[in-house]
Protein backbone atom coordinates (compact mmCIF):
# COMPACT_ATOMS: atom_id res chain seq x y z
CA UNK A 1 0.00 0.00 0.00
CA UNK A 2 1.50 3.37 -0.98
CA UNK A 3 2.17 5.85 1.81
CA UNK A 4 2.03 9.67 1.70
CA UNK A 5 5.17 11.73 1.58
CA UNK A 6 5.10 13.01 5.16
CA UNK A 7 7.19 13.11 8.33
CA UNK A 8 6.50 9.45 9.12
CA UNK A 9 7.75 8.48 5.65
CA UNK A 10 10.98 10.42 6.24
CA UNK A 11 11.47 8.60 9.54
CA UNK A 12 10.90 5.22 7.87
CA UNK A 13 13.22 6.25 5.03
CA UNK A 14 16.00 6.92 7.52
CA UNK A 15 15.50 3.55 9.20
CA UNK A 16 15.46 1.59 5.93
CA UNK A 17 18.36 3.56 4.43
CA UNK A 18 20.49 2.93 7.52
CA UNK A 19 19.75 -0.77 7.25
CA UNK A 20 20.55 -0.78 3.52
CA UNK A 21 23.84 1.07 3.93
CA UNK A 22 24.72 -1.20 6.83
CA UNK A 23 24.30 -4.22 4.54
CA UNK A 24 26.17 -2.58 1.66
CA UNK A 25 28.91 -0.83 3.66
CA UNK A 26 31.70 -3.37 3.23
CA UNK A 27 30.87 -3.97 -0.44
CA UNK A 28 30.93 -0.23 -1.15
CA UNK A 29 34.21 0.18 0.77
CA UNK A 30 35.73 -2.59 -1.36
CA UNK A 31 35.05 -0.78 -4.67
CA UNK A 32 36.12 2.69 -3.50
CA UNK A 33 38.73 3.72 -6.09
CA UNK A 34 37.73 7.35 -6.74
CA UNK A 35 38.59 10.12 -5.89
CA UNK A 36 40.96 8.45 -3.38
CA UNK A 37 41.19 4.69 -3.07
CA UNK A 38 41.06 4.65 0.72
CA UNK A 39 38.28 2.07 1.07
CA UNK A 40 35.96 4.10 3.31
CA UNK A 41 33.11 5.42 1.12
CA UNK A 42 30.56 2.92 2.44
CA UNK A 43 31.57 3.61 6.03
CA UNK A 44 31.44 7.37 5.51
CA UNK A 45 27.98 7.20 3.96
CA UNK A 46 26.72 5.00 6.80
CA UNK A 47 28.08 7.34 9.50
CA UNK A 48 26.65 10.39 7.72
CA UNK A 49 23.20 8.84 7.49
CA UNK A 50 23.44 7.63 11.08
CA UNK A 51 23.83 11.27 12.14
CA UNK A 52 20.84 12.20 9.95
CA UNK A 53 18.69 9.45 11.48
CA UNK A 54 19.57 10.55 15.01
CA UNK A 55 18.52 14.10 14.17
CA UNK A 56 15.16 12.90 12.84
CA UNK A 57 14.54 10.85 15.99
CA UNK A 58 15.44 13.90 18.10
CA UNK A 59 12.90 15.96 16.14
CA UNK A 60 10.18 13.39 16.79
CA UNK A 61 11.10 13.22 20.49
CA UNK A 62 11.01 17.00 20.78
CA UNK A 63 7.55 17.22 19.27
CA UNK A 64 6.30 14.33 21.39
CA UNK A 65 7.38 16.09 24.59
CA UNK A 66 5.44 19.15 23.44
CA UNK A 67 2.37 17.08 22.60
CA UNK A 68 2.62 17.81 18.85
CA UNK A 69 3.54 15.89 15.71
CA UNK A 70 6.34 16.97 13.34
CA UNK A 71 5.50 18.02 9.81
CA UNK A 72 7.34 17.12 6.64
CA UNK A 73 9.43 20.29 6.86
CA UNK A 74 10.53 19.41 10.42
CA UNK A 75 11.51 15.85 9.54
CA UNK A 76 13.31 16.46 6.25
CA UNK A 77 14.98 19.54 7.70
CA UNK A 78 16.27 17.53 10.64
CA UNK A 79 17.53 14.81 8.31
CA UNK A 80 19.46 17.30 6.19
CA UNK A 81 20.87 19.13 9.21
CA UNK A 82 21.94 15.90 10.87
CA UNK A 83 23.73 14.82 7.69
CA UNK A 84 25.43 18.22 7.43
CA UNK A 85 26.89 18.23 10.92
CA UNK A 86 27.83 14.54 10.78
CA UNK A 87 29.08 14.28 7.19
CA UNK A 88 32.16 12.09 6.71
CA UNK A 89 34.47 12.16 3.75
CA UNK A 90 33.82 13.31 0.20
CA UNK A 91 30.83 11.01 -0.24
CA UNK A 92 29.14 11.94 3.02
CA UNK A 93 29.57 15.64 2.29
CA UNK A 94 27.88 15.28 -1.11
CA UNK A 95 25.09 13.21 0.48
CA UNK A 96 24.48 16.05 2.93
CA UNK A 97 24.11 18.46 0.03
CA UNK A 98 21.73 16.14 -1.82
CA UNK A 99 19.51 16.05 1.26
CA UNK A 100 19.75 19.81 1.66
CA UNK A 101 18.62 20.23 -1.94
CA UNK A 102 15.61 18.00 -1.32
CA UNK A 103 14.79 19.98 1.82
CA UNK A 104 14.73 23.25 -0.10
CA UNK A 105 11.71 21.89 -1.99
CA UNK A 106 10.01 19.49 0.40
CA UNK A 107 10.06 21.91 3.33
CA UNK A 108 7.59 24.01 1.31
CA UNK A 109 5.47 21.08 0.10
CA UNK A 110 2.28 19.75 1.71
CA UNK A 111 2.50 16.55 3.73
CA UNK A 112 0.19 14.70 1.33
CA UNK A 113 -2.13 15.27 -1.58
CA UNK A 114 -1.91 15.78 -5.34
CA UNK A 115 1.26 17.83 -5.14
CA UNK A 116 3.37 15.27 -3.31
CA UNK A 117 4.55 13.36 -6.38
CA UNK A 118 5.42 16.58 -8.16
CA UNK A 119 7.13 17.88 -5.02
CA UNK A 120 9.33 14.76 -4.90
CA UNK A 121 10.19 15.19 -8.58
CA UNK A 122 11.25 18.79 -7.99
CA UNK A 123 13.12 17.82 -4.84
CA UNK A 124 15.23 15.24 -6.66
CA UNK A 125 16.00 17.74 -9.42
CA UNK A 126 17.06 20.36 -6.88
CA UNK A 127 19.16 17.77 -5.04
CA UNK A 128 21.15 16.94 -8.18
CA UNK A 129 21.67 20.61 -9.01
CA UNK A 130 22.77 21.41 -5.45
CA UNK A 131 25.33 18.61 -5.49
CA UNK A 132 26.88 19.93 -8.70
CA UNK A 133 27.03 23.42 -7.19
CA UNK A 134 28.86 22.14 -4.11
CA UNK A 135 31.65 20.32 -5.97
CA UNK A 136 34.47 22.56 -7.18
CA UNK A 137 35.21 20.44 -10.27
CA UNK A 138 32.30 18.08 -11.09
CA UNK A 139 33.24 14.79 -12.75
CA UNK A 140 30.85 12.59 -14.73
CA UNK A 141 30.71 8.91 -13.90
CA UNK A 142 30.31 9.69 -10.19
CA UNK A 143 27.44 10.12 -7.75
CA UNK A 144 26.66 13.39 -9.55
CA UNK A 145 25.75 11.53 -12.74
CA UNK A 146 23.68 9.04 -10.76
CA UNK A 147 21.78 11.86 -9.01
CA UNK A 148 21.01 13.53 -12.34
CA UNK A 149 19.73 10.28 -13.85
CA UNK A 150 17.48 9.76 -10.81
CA UNK A 151 16.03 13.25 -11.31
CA UNK A 152 15.50 12.60 -15.03
CA UNK A 153 13.64 9.34 -14.32
CA UNK A 154 11.51 11.02 -11.65
CA UNK A 155 10.63 13.74 -14.17
CA UNK A 156 9.30 11.15 -16.60
CA UNK A 157 7.28 9.33 -13.92
CA UNK A 158 5.63 12.34 -12.27
CA UNK A 159 2.37 13.67 -13.55
CA UNK A 160 -1.25 12.69 -13.76
CA UNK A 161 -2.28 10.49 -10.87
CA UNK A 162 1.23 9.27 -10.02
CA UNK A 163 1.90 8.55 -6.36
CA UNK A 164 5.15 9.59 -4.60
CA UNK A 165 6.04 5.88 -4.39
CA UNK A 166 5.95 5.57 -8.20
CA UNK A 167 8.21 8.59 -8.59
CA UNK A 168 10.65 7.24 -6.00
CA UNK A 169 10.72 3.79 -7.62
CA UNK A 170 11.37 5.34 -11.04
CA UNK A 171 14.18 7.46 -9.58
CA UNK A 172 15.71 4.34 -8.04
CA UNK A 173 15.60 2.46 -11.36
CA UNK A 174 17.07 5.43 -13.24
CA UNK A 175 19.85 5.80 -10.70
CA UNK A 176 20.68 2.10 -10.88
CA UNK A 177 20.91 2.20 -14.68
CA UNK A 178 23.18 5.23 -14.50
CA UNK A 179 25.32 3.51 -11.87
CA UNK A 180 25.98 0.58 -14.22
CA UNK A 181 27.17 3.06 -16.86
CA UNK A 182 29.76 4.76 -14.62
CA UNK A 183 32.69 2.44 -15.54
CA UNK A 184 32.34 3.66 -19.12
CA UNK A 185 32.38 7.31 -18.03
CA UNK A 186 35.31 7.35 -15.62
CA UNK A 187 38.52 5.62 -16.67
CA UNK A 188 39.65 4.65 -13.17
CA UNK A 189 36.39 2.75 -12.66
CA UNK A 190 36.69 1.05 -16.02
CA UNK A 191 40.21 -0.14 -15.25
CA UNK A 192 39.12 -1.53 -11.89
CA UNK A 193 35.95 -3.05 -13.36
CA UNK A 194 33.67 -1.55 -10.70
CA UNK A 195 30.92 1.06 -10.50
CA UNK A 196 31.24 4.34 -8.60
CA UNK A 197 31.16 3.76 -4.85
CA UNK A 198 29.36 7.02 -4.01
CA UNK A 199 26.78 6.34 -6.69
CA UNK A 200 26.29 2.88 -5.27
CA UNK A 201 25.42 4.42 -1.93
CA UNK A 202 22.93 6.80 -3.53
CA UNK A 203 21.18 3.91 -5.28
CA UNK A 204 20.81 2.17 -1.90
CA UNK A 205 19.43 5.40 -0.41
CA UNK A 206 16.86 5.85 -3.20
CA UNK A 207 15.85 2.21 -2.95
CA UNK A 208 15.11 2.77 0.73
CA UNK A 209 13.01 5.84 -0.15
CA UNK A 210 10.98 3.81 -2.66
CA UNK A 211 10.48 1.08 -0.06
CA UNK A 212 9.39 3.61 2.59
CA UNK A 213 6.77 5.13 0.29
CA UNK A 214 5.53 1.89 -1.27
CA UNK A 215 5.49 -0.28 1.83
CA UNK A 216 7.20 -3.03 -0.19
CA UNK A 217 10.62 -3.57 1.35
CA UNK A 218 13.28 -5.11 -0.86
CA UNK A 219 16.74 -6.07 0.37
CA UNK A 220 18.21 -6.76 -3.08
CA UNK A 221 21.91 -5.77 -3.10
CA UNK A 222 23.14 -3.05 -5.43
CA UNK A 223 25.07 -4.46 -8.39
CA UNK A 224 28.60 -3.19 -8.03
CA UNK A 225 29.79 -4.76 -11.29
CA UNK A 226 27.53 -5.22 -14.25
CA UNK A 227 29.31 -8.29 -15.58
CA UNK A 228 31.12 -9.95 -12.67
CA UNK A 229 30.71 -10.83 -8.99
CA UNK A 230 32.14 -8.79 -6.13
CA UNK A 231 35.93 -8.61 -6.45
CA UNK A 232 37.82 -10.25 -3.63
CA UNK A 233 39.63 -7.56 -1.66
CA UNK A 234 42.90 -9.49 -1.46
CA UNK A 235 46.25 -7.87 -0.88
CA UNK A 236 45.72 -4.13 -0.46
CA UNK A 237 41.96 -4.37 -0.23
CA UNK A 238 41.31 -2.38 -3.41
CA UNK A 239 40.88 -3.89 -6.89
CA UNK A 240 43.67 -2.78 -9.17
CA UNK A 241 43.85 -2.20 -12.93
CA UNK A 242 44.24 -5.90 -13.65
CA UNK A 243 41.60 -7.02 -11.18
CA UNK A 244 41.75 -7.68 -7.47
CA UNK A 245 44.76 -8.95 -5.63
CA UNK A 246 48.16 -7.78 -4.44
CA UNK A 247 49.63 -7.60 -7.94
CA UNK A 248 46.94 -5.21 -9.10
CA UNK A 249 47.36 -2.97 -6.09
CA UNK A 250 48.85 0.43 -6.55
CA UNK A 251 49.57 3.08 -3.96
CA UNK A 252 46.06 4.49 -3.46
CA UNK A 253 47.33 7.98 -2.71
CA UNK A 254 50.28 8.23 -5.08
CA UNK A 255 50.59 11.69 -6.56
CA UNK A 256 47.73 13.11 -4.50
CA UNK A 257 47.58 15.43 -1.48
CA UNK A 258 48.63 14.09 1.90
CA UNK A 259 45.72 15.17 4.08
CA UNK A 260 41.94 15.17 4.17
CA UNK A 261 40.66 18.22 6.06
CA UNK A 262 37.03 18.46 7.19
CA UNK A 263 35.35 21.02 9.41
CA UNK A 264 32.06 22.71 10.14
CA UNK A 265 32.14 26.45 9.53
CA UNK A 266 29.98 29.29 10.75
CA UNK A 267 30.30 32.00 8.10
CA UNK A 268 28.39 34.17 5.67
CA UNK A 269 28.00 33.56 1.95
CA UNK A 270 30.63 36.09 0.82
CA UNK A 271 33.48 34.74 3.02
CA UNK A 272 32.60 31.19 1.95
CA UNK A 273 32.88 32.18 -1.72
CA UNK A 274 36.40 33.46 -1.02
CA UNK A 275 37.15 30.31 0.99
CA UNK A 276 36.16 28.10 -1.95
CA UNK A 277 38.57 29.95 -4.24
CA UNK A 278 41.42 29.72 -1.75
CA UNK A 279 40.93 26.02 -0.96
CA UNK A 280 40.64 25.24 -4.66
CA UNK A 281 44.15 26.63 -5.09
CA UNK A 282 45.45 24.66 -2.10
CA UNK A 283 44.22 21.18 -3.05
CA UNK A 284 41.57 19.03 -4.71
CA UNK A 285 38.39 17.04 -3.99
CA UNK A 286 36.91 20.30 -2.70
CA UNK A 287 33.28 20.12 -1.60
CA UNK A 288 31.62 22.93 0.39
CA UNK A 289 28.00 22.32 1.34
CA UNK A 290 25.42 24.05 3.51
CA UNK A 291 24.07 27.57 3.77
CA UNK A 292 22.24 29.93 6.11
CA UNK A 293 25.43 30.52 8.08
CA UNK A 294 26.47 26.86 8.59
CA UNK A 295 28.74 25.00 6.16
CA UNK A 296 30.55 21.69 5.91
CA UNK A 297 33.97 21.94 4.28
CA UNK A 298 35.88 19.00 2.77
CA UNK A 299 39.20 19.20 0.89
CA UNK A 300 42.34 17.17 0.21
CA UNK A 301 45.54 19.21 0.68
CA UNK A 302 49.24 18.96 1.41
CA UNK A 303 49.16 21.91 3.85
CA UNK A 304 46.50 21.05 6.44
CA UNK A 305 47.36 24.09 8.52
CA UNK A 306 46.69 26.43 5.60
CA UNK A 307 43.30 24.79 4.99
CA UNK A 308 42.27 25.33 8.60
CA UNK A 309 43.68 28.86 8.60
CA UNK A 310 41.56 29.64 5.53
CA UNK A 311 38.51 28.54 7.51
CA UNK A 312 39.50 30.75 10.45
CA UNK A 313 39.74 33.74 8.14
CA UNK A 314 36.30 32.96 6.67
CA UNK A 315 34.48 32.45 9.97
CA UNK A 316 34.50 30.02 12.89
CA UNK A 317 35.60 26.49 12.05
CA UNK A 318 34.96 23.71 14.57
CA UNK A 319 34.72 19.91 14.72
CA UNK A 320 37.93 19.90 12.73
CA UNK A 321 39.06 16.49 11.48
CA UNK A 322 42.40 16.06 9.74
CA UNK A 323 43.33 12.65 8.35
CA UNK A 324 46.74 11.76 6.99
CA UNK A 325 46.45 9.40 4.03
CA UNK A 326 48.67 6.76 5.59
CA UNK A 327 51.88 8.51 4.60
CA UNK A 328 51.54 7.16 1.05
CA UNK A 329 52.41 10.47 -0.58
CA UNK A 330 55.51 10.98 1.52
CA UNK A 331 58.86 9.21 1.39
CA UNK A 332 60.16 7.93 4.69
CA UNK A 333 61.61 10.81 6.68
CA UNK A 334 65.19 10.60 7.90
CA UNK A 335 65.80 10.52 11.64
CA UNK A 336 65.48 14.01 13.10
CA UNK A 337 66.88 15.71 16.17
CA UNK A 338 64.50 16.79 18.93
CA UNK A 339 61.58 18.87 17.69
CA UNK A 340 60.93 22.30 19.19
CA UNK A 341 58.08 24.75 19.56
CA UNK A 342 58.55 28.50 19.17
CA UNK A 343 55.62 30.54 20.47
CA UNK A 344 54.87 34.25 20.64
CA UNK A 345 53.47 35.15 24.07
CA UNK A 346 51.93 38.43 25.30
CA UNK A 347 53.00 38.30 28.95
CA UNK A 348 55.81 37.26 31.26
CA UNK A 349 53.65 34.71 33.05
CA UNK A 350 52.76 32.97 29.81
CA UNK A 351 56.40 33.05 28.74
CA UNK A 352 57.35 31.15 31.87
CA UNK A 353 54.49 28.72 31.45
CA UNK A 354 55.46 27.94 27.85
CA UNK A 355 59.12 27.61 28.78
CA UNK A 356 58.20 25.07 31.48
CA UNK A 357 56.33 23.11 28.80
CA UNK A 358 59.52 22.96 26.74
CA UNK A 359 58.74 25.72 24.20
CA UNK A 360 60.92 28.65 23.22
CA UNK A 361 58.85 31.76 24.07
CA UNK A 362 59.08 35.07 22.23
CA UNK A 363 57.66 37.62 24.72
CA UNK A 364 56.12 40.77 23.26
CA UNK A 365 55.04 44.07 24.74
CA UNK A 366 51.67 45.64 23.85
CA UNK A 367 51.92 47.51 20.57
CA UNK A 368 55.39 46.11 19.83
CA UNK A 369 54.95 42.99 17.67
CA UNK A 370 58.11 41.03 16.87
CA UNK A 371 59.77 41.38 13.48
CA UNK A 372 60.40 38.35 11.29
CA UNK A 373 64.09 38.54 12.21
CA UNK A 374 63.27 38.04 15.89
CA UNK A 375 61.24 34.95 15.06
CA UNK A 376 64.04 33.57 12.88
CA UNK A 377 66.47 34.11 15.74
CA UNK A 378 64.13 32.29 18.13
CA UNK A 379 63.92 29.37 15.69
CA UNK A 380 67.71 29.23 15.56
CA UNK A 381 67.94 29.32 19.34
CA UNK A 382 65.60 26.35 19.56
CA UNK A 383 68.46 24.23 18.11
CA UNK A 384 66.16 21.76 16.36
CA UNK A 385 65.80 20.55 12.80
CA UNK A 386 62.01 20.59 13.15
CA UNK A 387 60.10 23.53 14.61
CA UNK A 388 56.42 24.28 15.24
CA UNK A 389 55.90 28.05 15.04
CA UNK A 390 52.91 29.54 16.90
CA UNK A 391 52.30 33.25 16.10
CA UNK A 392 49.27 33.52 18.46
CA UNK A 393 48.09 36.70 16.72
CA UNK A 394 46.33 37.12 13.34
CA UNK A 395 48.39 40.24 12.67
CA UNK A 396 51.58 38.17 12.81
CA UNK A 397 50.54 35.65 10.17
CA UNK A 398 52.60 37.17 7.35
CA UNK A 399 55.51 37.97 9.65
CA UNK A 400 55.59 34.39 10.91
CA UNK A 401 55.29 33.03 7.36
CA UNK A 402 58.32 35.08 6.30
CA UNK A 403 60.29 33.84 9.30
CA UNK A 404 59.35 30.23 8.54
CA UNK A 405 60.44 30.62 4.94
CA UNK A 406 63.79 32.07 5.98
CA UNK A 407 64.37 29.26 8.47
CA UNK A 408 63.60 26.68 5.80
CA UNK A 409 66.37 28.08 3.62
CA UNK A 410 68.70 27.36 6.55
CA UNK A 411 67.68 23.71 6.61
CA UNK A 412 65.07 23.83 9.38
CA UNK A 413 61.71 22.17 8.75
CA UNK A 414 59.08 24.62 10.02
CA UNK A 415 55.32 24.17 10.39
CA UNK A 416 53.36 27.38 10.85
CA UNK A 417 50.45 26.53 13.17
CA UNK A 418 47.62 29.05 12.51
CA UNK A 419 47.09 30.20 16.11
CA UNK A 420 45.34 33.57 16.46
CA UNK A 421 45.46 33.93 20.25
CA UNK A 422 47.65 32.85 23.13
CA UNK A 423 44.89 30.51 24.37
CA UNK A 424 44.90 28.75 21.00
CA UNK A 425 48.66 28.47 21.38
CA UNK A 426 48.24 26.88 24.81
CA UNK A 427 45.77 24.37 23.37
CA UNK A 428 48.19 23.48 20.58
CA UNK A 429 51.11 23.20 22.99
CA UNK A 430 49.10 20.87 25.23
CA UNK A 431 48.86 18.21 22.50
CA UNK A 432 52.44 18.62 21.20
CA UNK A 433 54.36 15.32 21.18
CA UNK A 434 57.93 15.42 19.82
CA UNK A 435 58.02 11.62 19.67
CA UNK A 436 55.51 11.27 16.86
CA UNK A 437 56.06 12.15 13.21
CA UNK A 438 56.30 15.78 12.15
CA UNK A 439 53.12 15.60 10.06
CA UNK A 440 51.10 13.94 12.83
CA UNK A 441 52.28 16.49 15.37
CA UNK A 442 51.40 19.36 13.04
CA UNK A 443 47.93 17.91 12.41
CA UNK A 444 47.21 17.45 16.13
CA UNK A 445 48.38 20.95 17.06
CA UNK A 446 46.48 22.58 14.20
CA UNK A 447 43.30 20.73 15.09
CA UNK A 448 43.60 21.67 18.78
CA UNK A 449 44.09 25.34 17.92
CA UNK A 450 41.20 25.35 15.45
CA UNK A 451 38.88 23.74 18.01
CA UNK A 452 39.50 26.55 20.53
CA UNK A 453 37.40 29.71 20.43
CA UNK A 454 39.13 32.73 21.92
CA UNK A 455 38.20 36.00 23.56
CA UNK A 456 40.03 38.98 25.04
CA UNK A 457 38.85 41.64 27.48
CA UNK A 458 40.36 45.09 27.14
CA UNK A 459 39.65 48.61 28.37
CA UNK A 460 38.64 51.25 25.79
CA UNK A 461 41.06 54.18 25.68
CA UNK A 462 38.65 56.57 23.94
CA UNK A 463 35.19 56.84 22.48
CA UNK A 464 34.83 54.86 19.26
CA UNK A 465 32.47 52.85 17.11
CA UNK A 466 32.60 49.06 17.44
CA UNK A 467 30.73 46.03 16.13
CA UNK A 468 28.71 46.08 19.37
CA UNK A 469 27.93 49.82 19.30
CA UNK A 470 29.57 53.00 20.61
CA UNK A 471 31.99 52.61 23.51
CA UNK A 472 33.26 55.31 25.86
CA UNK A 473 36.73 55.68 27.35
CA UNK A 474 36.99 53.31 30.31
CA UNK A 475 34.40 50.82 29.04
CA UNK A 476 35.36 47.15 29.13
CA UNK A 477 35.32 45.56 25.68
CA UNK A 478 34.75 41.84 25.17
CA UNK A 479 36.27 40.68 21.88
CA UNK A 480 35.22 37.23 20.69
CA UNK A 481 37.28 35.72 17.86
CA UNK A 482 38.76 39.18 17.21
CA UNK A 483 35.55 41.26 17.03
CA UNK A 484 34.03 43.43 19.76
CA UNK A 485 30.92 41.53 20.86
CA UNK A 486 30.20 42.99 24.31
CA UNK A 487 30.58 46.43 25.91
CA UNK A 488 30.30 46.42 29.69
CA UNK A 489 30.85 48.58 32.76
CA UNK A 490 33.31 46.33 34.57
CA UNK A 491 35.60 43.38 33.95
CA UNK A 492 33.71 40.72 35.90
CA UNK A 493 30.23 41.27 34.47
CA UNK A 494 31.56 41.70 30.94
CA UNK A 495 33.60 38.50 31.27
CA UNK A 496 30.52 36.57 32.44
CA UNK A 497 28.53 37.80 29.44
CA UNK A 498 31.36 36.80 27.10
CA UNK A 499 31.59 33.35 28.69
CA UNK A 500 27.84 32.79 28.36
CA UNK A 501 27.93 33.74 24.69
CA UNK A 502 30.88 31.49 23.95
CA UNK A 503 29.50 28.51 25.88
CA UNK A 504 26.06 28.81 24.28
CA UNK A 505 27.61 26.99 21.30
CA UNK A 506 28.97 24.26 23.58
CA UNK A 507 32.32 23.59 25.19
CA UNK A 508 34.11 21.27 27.59
CA UNK A 509 37.02 23.34 28.90
CA UNK A 510 37.42 27.05 29.70
CA UNK A 511 40.91 28.54 29.94
CA UNK A 512 41.32 31.86 31.78
CA UNK A 513 44.56 33.86 31.52
CA UNK A 514 44.64 36.78 33.97
CA UNK A 515 46.75 39.91 33.57
CA UNK A 516 48.99 41.20 36.33
CA UNK A 517 46.60 43.96 37.49
CA UNK A 518 43.51 41.74 37.74
CA UNK A 519 42.43 40.81 41.29
CA UNK A 520 42.71 37.13 42.23
CA UNK A 521 39.03 37.15 43.22
CA UNK A 522 38.05 37.50 39.54
CA UNK A 523 39.18 33.95 38.75
CA UNK A 524 37.10 32.58 41.63
CA UNK A 525 33.99 34.50 40.48
CA UNK A 526 34.35 33.33 36.90
CA UNK A 527 35.03 29.72 37.87
CA UNK A 528 31.92 29.75 40.08
CA UNK A 529 29.87 31.32 37.28
CA UNK A 530 30.89 28.60 34.82
CA UNK A 531 30.27 25.85 37.36
CA UNK A 532 26.77 27.11 38.20
CA UNK A 533 25.60 28.09 34.71
CA UNK A 534 27.28 25.51 32.48
CA UNK A 535 27.27 21.91 33.66
CA UNK A 536 30.17 19.56 32.91
CA UNK A 537 32.48 22.40 31.84
CA UNK A 538 35.92 22.49 33.49
CA UNK A 539 37.96 25.64 34.10
CA UNK A 540 41.73 26.16 34.28
CA UNK A 541 43.39 29.43 35.29
CA UNK A 542 46.84 30.78 34.38
CA UNK A 543 48.66 33.95 35.40
CA UNK A 544 49.48 36.02 32.33
CA UNK A 545 51.84 38.33 34.19
CA UNK A 546 53.11 41.71 33.03
CA UNK A 547 52.22 42.87 29.48
CA UNK A 548 49.31 40.44 29.24
CA UNK A 549 45.77 41.60 28.44
CA UNK A 550 43.49 41.97 31.49
CA UNK A 551 41.82 38.67 30.61
CA UNK A 552 42.11 36.06 27.87
CA UNK A 553 39.48 33.34 27.51
CA UNK A 554 39.64 30.10 25.57
CA UNK A 555 36.79 27.61 25.09
CA UNK A 556 37.50 24.11 23.80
Amino acid sequence: MPYPLDAAAVRTWCELALEALGRERERIDAINVYPVADGDTGTNLYLTLESAARAVEAAFDGHASAGTAPGLADAIGAMAHGALIGARGNSGTILAQLLRGMTQVLALAPDAGPGSADALRRALRRAAAAAYEAVAHPVEGTVLSVATAAADAAERAAGGTAEPAEVARAAHRGANEALQATPGQLAVLGRAGVVDAGGCGLVALLGALADALSGEVSAAPVAIRADAPLPEAAGCGVPGPEGPGAEGCADPHAGGPAFEVIYLLEAGDAPVARLRARLDRLGDSLVVVGGDGLWHVHVHVDDAGAAVEAGIEAGRPYRIRITHFGGATRTKEPAMAARAVVTVVPGTGLAGLCAQAGATPVPVRPGEPPASGELVQAIRQAHAREVMLLPNDPELRHTAAAAAEQARTEGVRVALIPTRSAVQGLAALAVHEPGRSFDEDMVAMTAAAGATRYAELAVAERQSWTMAGVCQAGDVLGLIDGDVAVIGPDLARTAMTVLDRMLSAGGELVTLVLGADVPDSLADRLERHVRERHLAVDTVVYEGGENAAPLLIGVE
